[in-house]
């Protein structure tokens, strides 16, 4: 007796449902990509229970005829390619005409569809996947598809559903990102009767964005051209405070993916400049020649595969790095006020005395600032720290004075400009120490007497599991005991009395970090840690030559507009902001 048989069309369709078919928030995601390929120009989603007893999308489309309507249940049946050469260059959401036959095998289905044009309509029912009733009915220009009892004939698929909440949230996320996608399209969902989501045409994908989620004043905005790919979107700005997770809506030729290499660019582009965003919001278009990139690699269509991943890659990070770079230097503004005193030089609080220039001369930087031309398609995010710069322009400033110890005065050409020294010193010392660990580990200074450092058990486990790291930045230490560790070794550019603070603060970062999480992302943690507690701090008079010194090194660091943590480095207020409020321009 033969042991290889064929299996039935219903228990095919099944099975291809498993893989088609995750949740509810899947039906919703390949009809509303059906209705967006059949030119729609508005959108209606409606469920029930998170879409576990009811879905309903409804379009104003093409819609179909009554052939084409019972050709659609069919398995791999399709309008969207004819032949094996089309998949080198999908141009539509949908092609594999696998979507509704796995939908109807799994619910009772209905589809109802009337092409433009025609005076009636076609009306299909489909239970488990048989055909119930074909009838001819009157409806409005377009299709609407019902979805009721998802998965009622596979009791094993039912149970892993989620809650009816959680179902919902998914739901509205994907309805949110394929809204992204087409922003002249119109978009409503309700659930349960409640209105979730409403999104009329707009006109660009900023009034989208202001549809979805309110005015955004700390959004930048992303436009690059590079090797046949244009890159468009919004990206969150580095900001001290705010929070440091965010949406992540990527899509290439308006499909929503999930893309390793545009995921690591993107850390990797805040990761140079800040180590407080773990995962930025960002919402980023990628358009590409089609043929440029496989769509047919995952059941879903969630997983694409570049040509070029390099390339990708490349202009992911620059166009973000950019953006971030010219994000640059908050400007002050002057207010003009009613009454004007002018206090002696004498009585000026906080500012050093001392001989300074009488005029202005450019200074050179103590070393040539790093150029963006540099190439590196290396996915080390320390290589990269050391190797690549932004395009800011930050021109040599000449120190004035301090003012209360804490900010330094300068100028330049361009105008005054008021930087923070604990913030501007801690950016320098974090690419020093980052441009160290290149060459292997930052130098050690041994204690003559341990430090002994009691800590919460889980900042012990943090310490002591990150143990090997910590010997790159110079420290040694040991658990001693569930709750202490023991510290015989720290960096030679950390003080002895600073370094139980430091690895106090250290402990409470990598409590952060997943034990697993990537080694350089913990690097970049300890190092802006490190850097933070041997950075000079405020309430601290500087000498003239050290401002000097603190403002060249800032001048040829990478993002020197920024520290590791997200804090400005400096404000500026212009020549003609300065101008102005004389009266001279």
């Amino acid at each position: 007796m033969a042991r290889i048989h064929r299996l039935s069309d219903d228990l095919a369709n099944q099975i291809a449902a498993g893989e088609v078919v995750e949740r509810p928030a899947s039906v919703v995601k390949e009809l509303v990509e059906n209705a967006i390929d059949a030119g729609a120009q508005r959108v209606a989603i409606h469920t029930e229970l998170g879409g576990k007893k009811h879905v309903r999308v409804e379009d104003d489309g093409e819609g179909m005829e009554p052939e084409d309507a019972r050709l659609a249940i069919e398995r791999h049946a399709t309008s969207k390619i004819r032949r094996a050469d089309d998949l080198a260059a999908i141009r539509t959401m949908g092609f594999r005409g696998e979507a509704l036959p796995s939908i109807a095998s799994v619910s009772h289905f209905v589809l109802r569809s009337r092409a433009r044009g025609r005076q009636s309509g076609t009306e299909i029912r489909v239970n488990g996947g048989m055909v119930g009733s074909v009838v001819e009915i009157g409806a409005a220009e377009g299709t609407i598809v019902e979805v009721n009892d998802l998965f009622y004939n596979l009791p094993a698929r039912r149970k892993f559903l989620k809650s009816d909440a959680a179902e919902s949230a998914q739901v509205s996320r994907i309805v949110t990102q394929l809204a992204l996608a087409c922003p002249a399209v119109g978009f409503t969902l309700t659930s349960a009767g409640r209105v979730v989501l409403q999104c009329p045409p707009a006109a660009s994908l900023r009034d989208r964005l202001y549809q979805l989620y309110g005015e955004r004043t700390d959004l930048i905005e992303v436009r690059k051209e590079a090797g046949g790919l244009r890159l468009t979107g919004f990206i969150a700005a580095l900001a001290d405070t705010g929070p440091t997770r965010g949406p992540q809506n990527v899509f290439v030729n308006r499909r929503v993916i999930k893309d390793r290499t545009i995921a690591h660019a993107i850390i990797d582009s805040y990761s140079q400049a800040s180590i407080k965003e773990r995962s930025p919001e960002v919402h980023l278009f990628i358009e590409m020649a089609p043929d440029a990139v496989d769509v047919n690699v995952h059941p879903t269509k969630a997983e694409v595969r570049f040509r070029d991943q390099s390339l990708v890659h490349e202009v992911v990070r620059r166009a973000l790095m950019d953006a971030l770079g010219h994000s640059g230097v908050p400007l002050l503004q002057l207010r003009p006020e009613v009454e004007t005193r002018i206090p002696a030089a004498s009585t000026l609080p906080g500012v050093l005395g001392g001989a300074y220039p009488n005029r202005w001369v450019p200074q050179e930087a103590s070393r040539a600032p790093s150029t963006p031309g540099a190439e590196s398609h290396s996915f080390s995010a320390i290589s990269a720290n050391a190797a690549v710069a932004v395009s800011v322009d930050i021109k040599p400033l000449i120190p004035l004075g301090q003012f209360r110890d804490t900010f330094i005065i300068a100028v330049d050409d361009d105008g005054v400009a008021i930087i923070d020294q604990h913030v501007a010193h801690e950016r320098v010392l974090f690419e020093r120490v980052m441009e160290k660990l290149t060459a292997g580990r930052l130098e050690s200074q041994g204690l003559l007497v341990p430090i002994v450092l009691d800590l919460a058990p889980s900042a012990h486990q943090a310490l002591v599991n990150r143990a090997r790291e910590l010997e790159r930045f110079g420290f040694e230490l040991e658990s001693f005991g569930a709750a202490t560790v023991k510290i015989t070794a720290v960096p030679a550019l950390l003080r002895t009395e600073d370094c139980s603070k430091a690895l106090l603060a250290l402990a409470e970062d990598l409590e952060g970090l997943d034990r697993g999480a990537q080694v350089q992302d913990a690097l970049q943690r300890i190092a802006a840690t490190t850097a933070c507690h041997a950075a000079v701090k405020a309430n601290y008079p500087l000498t003239y030559e050290k401002m000097t010194h603190i403002l060249d090194e800032l001048r040829a660091t990478a993002y020197s507009t920024v520290c590791p943590h997200g804090r400005p480095v400096m404000l500026r207020l212009t020549r003609r902001e300065i101008e102005k409020n004389f009266d001279r321009i």
